[in-house]
Parts: structure tokens; sequence; C-alpha cells
């Protein structure tokens, strides 16, 4: 039950009225009108801003507007006044009954209150990780992953058919490195002495193990073959046992993938599907052969004029037209990611979100530009970039891994502070905002570490049943949808009724944006809330959960807690986070 999509459409029903009686022309477009809670809570428990994203269109004043929906939607019994403020947003302020009774219906759907079928079943695919198979998996890779995977959650949550995809690079120059580093490991394997790792290649002790196995597997064989036949078998077992090493790597964070899309099999398979799609294109003219300016401030000495296979990218709103092929006549990467969104649409996705790292913000509008080419315009593509994250350890910067080489592993970081700590921490900062991860401040138990505040929260609900179990043994099991919340008018009470009916509007919106920080945020309000109730108890003893003398107060105090436990661990759900019984 969204209580605010129940106001919206008293509101839109309210200006059908309006537009019946001839006050209001009617056909107005009512898509841009919201309600919302007012941002100032005394102003209210609804705001909207219908008077004025119509007052244009109705040719008419916002305010004057605003005075005649405000009359009608305070004709209803369960408003108790509508109030219009500036230049014409309507705040509405209704009996505590609307909010009892979404705290009946909270308390009677557990854990599924908020769940909606909003998405209608619609087919999204969500690529995110994607990391190149060449190494472990570093914490930059872990935010993408984490808010993936919980947009995935998300989405689920809100109804929409959601596969879970992971693009393997698995073709070009970079598994070929992998290949070439692999193969010194090997001969180390077989009591070569490699000397140092040259630059260019794969220095980490991650490759040990490849290079043990091909030793186990192939004996000195491959060491008397030439490199071009040595490479390809390298190759495919380092990619494999990467692969494995990122599974592993995903699995400590319980993120796993429906889907691994290998890129090589766009154009080593049965079909080349890469070959096919610039056919496909060539013939609708979106593909031609030309020429390309000199890009903007390179030396002209470096530039390269010729003929190309090119992708008429500046007719879907890119700023210059695509290289298809190289000049050896390979395929660019912006070929083969072409045909595999094309791909998706072919699996029948309309709806593509990619999470990429934000050092590939400027592929964003290319890639756009092939997705409304390749699908006619009826997919839609939505690219979330995931800014940085700076490692420190009490406020410093934290030292490079030896494991990997050159960076901090994503298996270090979760090992040390814990799969919940990682991935709240990396959902309660927008992705497109630089995030300073901090190993020491995510473990504290203070308020300051959002983690344990939100956890704590619901380990403090289920305190609160086992305390009032000794009071009143087998109470817990009494507690029903039909609790005496009326019982409960203390005004930090009535907020926390309000704030438990804001979780279905918060997880709609978080949907709709592709933002799982939205969730996050509210955990935190919800938290906030109630622990200061609880707090408000300790000094106000008729405030308490559990009033020794009164089984009916307590009853119903308890089923406000036992839904807020059930809220919280809802959407502790939703972001992958566990919802602890004890704090220890």
């Amino acid at each position: 039950m969204n209580i605010f999509d129940v106001f919206q459409a008293r509101v839109i029903a309210a200006l059908d009225r309006l537009s019946l009686e001839g006050v209001i022309p009617q056909g107005l477009d009512v898509s841009r009108v919201v309600v919302e809670p007012p941002r100032d809570a005394s102003h209210g428990d609804f705001a909207t801003n219908a008077a004025m994203v119509l007052a244009k269109d109705a040719k008419t004043n916002p305010r004057a507007l605003a005075e005649k929906l405000a009359a009608v939607l305070g004709e209803a019994e369960d408003v108790v006044g509508v109030e219009v403020a500036g230049p014409g947003f309507i705040n509405i302020r209704v009996s505590p009954s609307v909010f009892i009774d979404v705290m009946r219906t909270a308390a009677a759907a557990r854990g599924d209150f908020g769940r909606s079928a909003k998405g209608a079943g619609r087919k999204v695919n969500v690529e995110y990780v994607s990391a190149n198979p060449t190494g472990p998996m570093h914490v930059g890779h872990g935010r993408g992953a984490v808010f993936g995977d919980a947009l995935a959650a998300l989405l689920e949550f809100t109804g929409h058919g959601v596969t879970r995809e992971y693009y393997i690079n698995d073709a070009g120059a970079q598994v070929d490195v992998l290949a070439r580093s692999a193969f010194l490991r090997y001969r180390e394997a077989l009591g070569d002495d490699v000397g140092a790792i040259p630059e260019g290649l794969y220095p980490g002790d991650y490759l040990v193990p490849v290079g043990a196995a091909l030793a186990a597997e192939h004996g000195t064989a491959l060491k008397e073959r030439p490199e071009a036949e040595w490479l390809p078998v390298v190759r495919d077992k380092a990619i494999a046992m990467m692969m494995d090493m990122i599974r592993d790597d995903l699995a400590g964070l319980a993120i796993t993938h429906d889907v691994f899309f290998s890129e090589r099999s766009l154009s080593q398979g049965p079909v080349d599907v890469i070959r096919r799609t610039i056919d496909e294109l060539r013939a609708r003219d979106i593909v031609y052969e030309g020429r390309l300016p000199p890009p903007k401030g390179a030396p002209i000495e470096d530039w390269e004029d010729r003929e190309q296979t090119l992708f008429r990218a500046t007719a879907y709103g890119d700023d210059v037209d695509r290289p298809l092929l190289k000049s050896d006549g390979s395929y660019t990467y912006f070929a083969s990611d072409i045909a595999y969104h094309a791909s998706k649409f072919e699996r029948g996705f309309t709806t593509l979100i990619d999470v990429w790292g934000a050092d590939h913000g400027g592929y964003v509008k290319r890639m756009a530009a092939a997705v409304a080419a390749v699908t006619g315009g009826k997919a839609e593509l939505d690219v979330k970039l995931c800014q940085l994250v700076r490692l420190l350890r009490a406020g410093e910067p934290v030292k490079m891994s030896k494991r990997s080489g050159d960076f901090v592993t994503l298996r270090e970081v979760v090992d040390e502070v814990g799969r919940d700590a990682v991935r709240f921490m990396m959902l309660f900062r927008k992705n497109d905002a630089t995030l300073d991860f901090d190993l020491a401040k995510v473990i504290e138990q203070t308020k300051e570490n959002p983690v344990f505040y939100v956890q704590y929260a619901h380990a403090r609900c289920r305190s609160v049943f086992r305390q009032a179990e000794q009071a009143f043994p087998g109470i817990e099991a009494e507690i029903s949808s039909g609790a005496r919340f009326d019982l409960l008018d203390d005004p930090a009470e009535r907020q926390l009724f309000r704030l438990i009916a804001q979780f279905p509007r918060a997880v709609d919106a978080a949907a709709a944006a592709h933002e799982p920080h939205r969730v996050a945020f509210w955990l935190y309000d919800l938290a906030s809330e109630f622990h200061a109730l609880w707090n408000k108890g300790k000094d106000t003893p008729h405030l308490r959960f559990v009033i020794d003398n009164n089984r009916e107060l307590s009853s119903a105090r308890l089923a406000m807690v036992r839904t807020v436990m059930d809220v919280a661990a809802c959407g502790l759900s939703i972001l992958g986070v566990s919802a602890p019984d004890e704090m220890r």
C-alpha cells in the first residue's frame, strides 16, 4: 500500500471533477503531478504540486487553481485541513486514522510491505561488474558490483523481470597480455628463473596458481611450442581461472549473476554476430565508408587519414561518427559493444542498465547512440557511473596490496570489515559521488557508522521482544495487524507511523530513478526515529515499549516495534545486508 499513490489518485480525481464542471479544460496532462511529504513536516502530511504544473495549460493563476483544488480535496472525511502555500503548493493534513490504517497494512504485510507490481514483469537487463578477467577485483569493482546487485534486487521488489549479467571481456589485447604473464608463471613453476616481471605484464602473485596448474597439466610441452601455439592454450586456462577467482570474490559479497556473456562468442561462435550486426546497420545506411576529421588537439603527424567503416553515431546524438574496424581489419571494441547490446534486445530486453566505472563516462554518448540505432528506439539504455572509492584507515590512505601488485583487492577489504559493512557503505552515497571508505570507521559501534546504526535498530527491536516475553510470556505470538495502534498517540510514535508509511514511496522512487542509495538513506532515517523513541522511553516511563501492568498497550507498542523490525529487515534485504538479532 503506497498511501502517496492513494492521495495522488485523489488529486487527479479532483482535477477530473473540476474539468467536468468547466473550471479547467479537459484532457490536461497530469503526468507531472506528484504527491509527496512536505519538506517541513509541520506543514502537513502530504503536499502536491498539481496547481503549479497545470496552471499554464489551464490558462489560470497557480494560486487560483490551488484554491479551487484545495476546496475539493478538503471534502474528504479523513482530511482535516488543506492549505495553499506560497505561489500555489497545496499541503494536506489528514486524521490519525490514515496512518493507523497504513500501520495495520504494514503489520499484516510483514516483509512484503512496499513490494509492488509496478514493473509489470517488464524485462530488465542489469549488466554490472564486467571487470576484465585479468586479475582479482579491486575496491572500485566492488562498488559497481554492490550497486548493480542492489539495483537488481530493488527492481525485482517492484515487479520487474530482472536478469543479472556479466560481460566477460575475453577478446582483445589485454587477455593476450594476461596469457604472456601466465606463461612466465608457468615457466617459473617448472623451475626457470624468470627474474623480475617485465613492464607491461601483470606482476601480481595471483597468477602463480595459474602457472602451477599449467605445469601440472602440460608439463614442459608448452615451452617447446611457438607462441602462436601456446598462447591460446594459456589464454583459455588463465581466463577460466581468473573468472573462477572473480566469481569467488563476488560470492564473498553474496553476489551471483544469471548470465556470463563472452565477448569472444560474438565473433568466434557459429555465427559472426558482429559482422551480421554491421551488415544489418549498413543495409539501413547507418554504417558507411568514409573519412573522419582529426581529433581536436591531435598533432597532424599522429593522424591517420584513411577510408574507414563508420557508424553514423551523429545521427543519434553523438559528437562524431565512430569507427567499427581497425586498420588491420579487426573489430573495434565499439563494434563488439554494438553487437552485444543488440543481442540484449534480441533476447527480449527493452530496459538495459549498464553499471560502469566513472572512467568510462566519455563512452556513454556513443553507446546510447548505438542502442537507439540497433533497437530502432524501442529500448532504453541507462548507464550508471560509479565514482572512485578512496580507501582509508583512520583517515590515512591504505597501502597497496602485494597480492595484486598495485591495488588493494576487494577480497582483502571484505575479509577485514565484513560483507555487510562493504555493501551498506558502498550504497550510503550516491553512485556518481566519490566515496571515502574508512576501514576503521565502518566497524565502529557508533551512530556515526551508518551500517551499525541501522542494524542496531533491528537488533534492538529483537531485544524488546526478549524483554516483553519476560513480562508477558507468549505475547509475541499474540501480535497481529489488529493491534490497537490508536492507543499510540505520542507525537514521536505518530512520526514513526508517518515514516513507515513513506517506505513504499521510497522504494518506488528508488526503483524508478535506478538509485538504491535512497533505500539506504531511508533506513538511516528509520533507525534515527526508532532509537530516539527508545531513548525517550528511558526518560518517560509511560512511553516504554513494555508496560508491565498494561498488556493491551504493550501489545500495541510491540506491534509497532515488530513493524519497524520487519520494514528494516526488508530494506536491508534489498541492499543485500543482514538484519542481525543481536549486535556483539
